[in-house]
């Protein structure tokens, strides 16, 4: 039952690039007490256009989707507090705003970076998970290094 679960969450997470993606990215994922924090960056030009429109996803060939969710020990979605950044070699930085969204029981977070073509990024993303339901609140620091591609 909970690997169910936790597929269908996982599922839920890569929703945005599994149903339209013309490239496949793998799905990553780090464990913090006793939640797991997935993510995956993926070029915006990979989502067809009706579902970046459904999300209000800005398409573009210089833009990537940072698409972060956290889940319990029971597979459940978790609300939560995520402040990043980005910062490409050259020092230049970006402040990433996640837009939550809820999707039955899945919830995740999605952002937009801006980039050159070949650019590799330090993303910096701290998570707090929002302690209500009787889950415990807990926080974490995500940091990913990540090459990202112009992509039409």
């Amino acid at each position: 039952m909970k690997s169910i679960t936790n597929r269908k969450v996982a599922g839920c997470l890569v929703m945005l690039a599994c149903l339209t993606a013309s490239v496949s990215h793998a799905q990553q994922m780090q464990r913090f007490g006793d939640y797991e924090i997935h993510y995956i960056v993926i070029p915006t030009t990979t989502l067809q256009p009706d579902i970046a429109a459904r999300y209000d996803i800005s398409r573009g060939k210089d833009k990537a989707l940072c698409n972060i969710s956290i889940i319990d020990s029971k597979g459940r979605g978790m609300r939560s507090v995520l402040e990043g950044s980005t910062q490409n070699l050259l020092g230049q930085r970006q402040d990433l705003s996640f837009r939550e969204v809820v999707d039955g029981e899945a919830v995740y977070y999605l952002a937009t970076i801006r980039h050159a073509d070949e650019e590799v990024h330090r993303i910096n993303i701290d998570a707090q998970v929002m302690a209500d339901q009787g889950a415990k609140a807990a926080s974490t620091n995500l940091q990913i290094t990540q090459k990202l591609y112009w992509s039409d």
